[in-house]
């Protein structure tokens, strides 16, 4: 048995590590902001003065401004899963679409200007590329487990066709639309969302 004073001494924190960490996430923060609040994607210098921090800063902490996307991305698409979580999965017709949809479209208020830049920048990275491959089958996943009560009696051609045309549906841009094209509110769009997919999909099985 090992005696106290060979016992392992406990790690401790390096707290220049976390404050540069913490660093990071404070520049991802800024960059996430900007988008928001404009469709320009920002200069190093606006997200440096967002941030706090100089124009070095981020640039010791980056290569440059696309792996400044790519940490986004990543920061995104952890806080999206979170965000998705599932509701009403054994629930009504009209509650699964409700709890799909209204979960969906936070996604995409949230995070629609990123998904711009990601797209834009996407032909520069294969993780990039990587990285919104995985968001489309998250999304396409989930509309398979919400919707499996009407999609699982038809046969794999038509369940597929019927995904495909729920995927487009939902898609960010088609988002970006209803709330700038045709200013519609959060809470129209989302009436739109239920509205259409409540059309598109077969009807409801009744349980025996």
């Amino acid at each position: 048995m090992a005696s106290p004073r060979t016992a392992p001494k406990p790690r401790r924190l390096d707290g220049r590590a976390l404050r540069s960490e913490r660093t990071k996430q404070l520049i991802i923060e800024a960059y996430l902001e900007l988008l928001r609040e404009s469709s320009q994607i920002p200069t190093a210098a606006r997200i440096a003065k967002r941030a706090g921090y100089s124009v070095r800063s981020i640039f010791e902490r980056f290569d440059d401004l696309l792996g400044l996307s790519l940490a986004a991305a990543d920061y995104a698409f952890a806080e999206g899963l979170a965000q998705a979580t599932i509701r009403d999965l054994d629930g009504t017709r009209e509650q699964r679409l409700r709890a799909q949809v209204e979960t969906r479209a936070g996604i995409c208020e949230r995070w629609l200007s990123l998904w711009r830049v990601l797209l834009h920048h996407q032909h520069e990275s294969n993780f990039l590329k990587t990285r919104i491959g995985l968001m489309r089958d998250a999304v396409w996943a989930r509309l398979a487990l919400m919707y499996r009560a009407e999609l699982d009696p038809l046969p794999e051609s038509d369940r597929r066709k019927i995904l495909i045309a729920l995927e487009q549906l939902t898609d960010f841009e088609s988002w970006g639309r209803m709330r700038e094209r045709h200013g519609l509110s959060v809470e129209e769009a989302i009436d739109a969302w239920i509205a259409a997919i409540d059309r598109l999909l077969p009807a409801t099985p009744v349980a025996r």
